[in-house]
């Protein structure tokens, strides 16, 4: 009997079934992440606060076959500057995200070899939390037309 108990606690510790009261539960495959809130998220630095950027550009890149590409680079500039600012790359679900500060317009700009480069303009309106985007990339055609044979 004792050995029964003992296999038991053994599974509910190694399965999670127990918990300390001060250890949090870890959210499980079928929860989703809470939404993004209104308010600004604050990050200390050198002692100081400082607010993050409420604005959050979401999106899935796919290829010309409608699967999802993953490690596309996406880069994110403001719309009247020439230098990219943001700059990050999609996850093995083709997915990213940015944080932007809001009330500008900015320019997503996704380049791969082998594929046209696709920009898409973004409006980060104030008061809005996201925008979520589904890019599709194009390959480049095959034929050019001074190809020798």
């Amino acid at each position: 009997m004792q050995t029964q108990r003992s296999l038991l606690f053994a599974g509910l510790l190694i399965c999670g079934g127990l918990r300390s009261a001060q250890e949090p539960a870890a959210p499980t495959a079928h929860q989703s992440a809470p939404a993004p809130t209104a308010q600004r998220d604050e990050s200390v630095s050198n002692g100081k606060k400082r607010s993050l950027p409420a604005y959050v550009i979401l999106g899935t890149v796919f290829n010309e076959q409608a699967l999802s590409y993953p490690n596309a680079r996406v880069q994110v500039r403001r719309e009247a500057e020439k230098k990219f600012r943001w700059e990050t790359y999609t996850n093995s679900r083709g997915e990213f995200a940015v944080r932007v500060p809001e009330g500008q317009e900015y320019e997503v700009v996704v380049k791969e070899k082998k594929y046209k480069g696709v920009s898409v303009k973004v409006v980060a309106n104030a008061g809005e939390l996201q925008q979520r985007l589904s890019i599709r990339l194009e390959p480049v055609s095959a034929e050019k037309g001074g190809e020798k044979k």
